[in-house]
């Protein structure tokens, strides 16, 4: 007699045979459980030693033996830059780069707890940031007093800061090199690589191969294309934030050609890339897969859309080395602060070690059928 039909052990077998085939995709793996963990370690981080943090410097004179000024640098939220140019650093407070400048000196009145005064410098420019640093210092020395002595003496006198002009920083003018940056590298990966992997696979690369078309040529076609279309976009975006939300622009057309040149070293080195991942994709499918695994950390990482500083010490230091915090830094240097591309040699010089990187990969990964 036929045994019935089990539909227990087909749905078994069903349920089985979907959820190898859910691991056969890695796409799934990656966007249902690798971005996640992405998006919880780096937003994590700001409440774990990340945090806003403030930029400031000591006056030269002030005297770095007091324990306040002890204080001040232990503490992780006060980020102290060490000048030996005052100059420099008197630059950085204008533009901005410096929340406020601190002289600390000793109050001699005979009592035997140390006294101290504490002068504050800072510029219009850091009106963004100037309120909750003069909360955070307040409270700090509140901390201190209380540490030093349970009846809250006034130990530490905080005279009233001294705010000169600045550069006005405009959110744009930190926004829309970020956009810009974002821009150039999503478009520029996803269109160069489906575009040569649809030519492969269509056997158009092939056919040139085939003709006396040089392979040289018929990368650089694709890639002036490419390039053309981008750098429409690059002026579009500069024009309109220039002229409609008053994007700093500090030498005019000057500076609008040099931020068109910086895009052309960008787009060239994400050209390479896409290339690259045009060549070890096996289908169209696992395309936005590598360039979403490339493009996805340097969105969050890079200074697109708020300041890596939110991020601590460890975590910067991995973001400064990313091709798109390079850029984003330089045009935001070129815009706002007026510097020229020999004064981003930095930012170049990392991006041409990218470039190098990039293009001797694709060299022995490049396929043409």
């Amino acid at each position: 007699m036929p045994q019935p039909y089990s539909q227990s052990k087909a749905l078994w077998a069903i349920t089985k045979a979907s959820f190898r085939a859910i691991f056969g995709q890695p796409t799934a793996i990656v966007f249902s459980l690798l971005f996640p963990i992405i998006f919880i370690l780096i937003f994590g981080a700001f409440g774990n030693g990340g945090g806003q943090s403030f930029r400031i410097a000591f006056d030269p004179t002030s005297d770095s033996s007091t324990l306040f000024y002890q204080s001040l640098k232990k503490n992780p939220v006060f980020r102290v830059v060490n000048y030996t140019d005052t100059a420099e650093l008197t630059n950085d407070l204008i533009k901005g780069k410096l929340t406020a400048v601190l002289g600390i000196r000793k109050i001699d009145d005979g009592g035997a707890t140390q006294k101290v005064s504490v002068q504050v410098r800072s510029t219009s420019a850091s009106g963004n940031t100037f309120g909750a640093f003069k909360q955070m210092l307040d409270y700090t020395k509140l901390k201190f007093e209380t540490a030093i002595s349970g009846d809250k003496n006034d130990f530490v006198n905080v005279e009233k800061p001294v705010i000169t002009e600045g550069r006005k920083y405009k959110s744009i003018d930190f926004v829309l090199p970020g956009q810009l940056g974002f821009s150039i590298l999503f478009s520029t990966l996803f269109g160069i690589a489906f575009v040569f992997f649809t030519l492969r696979e269509q056997l158009v690369l092939k056919r040139f191969y085939a003709s006396p078309v040089k392979k040289v040529s018929i990368l650089v076609g694709i890639g002036i294309s490419r390039l053309f279309f981008q750098l429409m976009n690059v002026v579009i975006l500069i024009l309109f934030g220039h002229f409609m939300l008053d994007f700093t622009l500090q030498h005019g057309g000057i500076t609008f050609i040099e931020m068109v040149l910086m895009s052309v070293v960008m787009l060239f080195l994400l050209m390479g890339v896409g290339l690259i991942f045009s060549s070890i994709a096996k289908s169209d499918t696992s395309i936005p897969l590598l360039i979403n695994l490339f493009g996805f950390p340097q969105m969050l990482l890079s200074g697109t859309f708020f300041s890596v500083t939110v991020f601590p010490q460890w975590l910067q230091n991995i973001c400064y080395w990313l091709p798109l915090t390079q850029f984003n830094d330089a045009m935001r240097r070129l815009s706002f602060e007026g510097l020229h591309l020999y004064d981003c040699w930095k930012q170049i010089g990392i991006l041409g070690i990218w470039i190098a990187i990039v293009y001797i990969i694709l060299v022995r990964v490049i396929r043409w059928e």
